[in-house]
């Protein structure tokens, strides 16, 4: 059960959240090669100056911080292709310079994942978390 937050310096309209929310899950769903049903999205708004990244000196044009609780098992290459596609998204949609995004990525056991009825097992390919 991933938990995709996306923190970001700007205030946006409900409706790119949900944009963004949808293409972010499916965007995972793809990569990771899993269903939709169980990922969770939370998007933070704050003030420009609020989130910081080194080597960005114009934090006015957008800065985006994403951090991604995994469960263990996928490969390097899945997680970078999810990273590249989440600076894609942000940039398309809130015109984040792709330089002033940083994606970290948390892996834990799958048993670290609960839902009110389970919890979920470490990560299969073409698995069904929620079946």
């Amino acid at each position: 059960m991933p938990h995709l937050q996306f923190e970001i310096n700007r205030n946006i309209p409900d409706a790119t959240k949900v944009a963004l929310a949808q293409r972010a899950r499916q965007l995972f769903a793809e990569v990771m090669d899993t269903g939709t049903d169980h990922v969770s999205i939370s998007i933070h708004e704050c003030g420009t100056h609020d989130l910081s990244i080194g080597r960005v000196k114009e934090p006015e044009k957008g800065i985006a911080i994403v951090d991604a609780d995994l469960r263990q098992g996928r490969t390097f290459d899945q997680r970078r292709s999810l990273a590249l596609g989440f600076v894609r998204l942000l940039q398309e949609l809130l015109k984040i310079p792709p330089e002033h995004v940083y994606i970290t990525f948390t892996e834990h056991p799958g048993e670290d994942f609960h839902l009110s009825d389970r919890y979920l097992a470490n990560w299969q390919k073409d698995e069904d978390p929620l079946a």
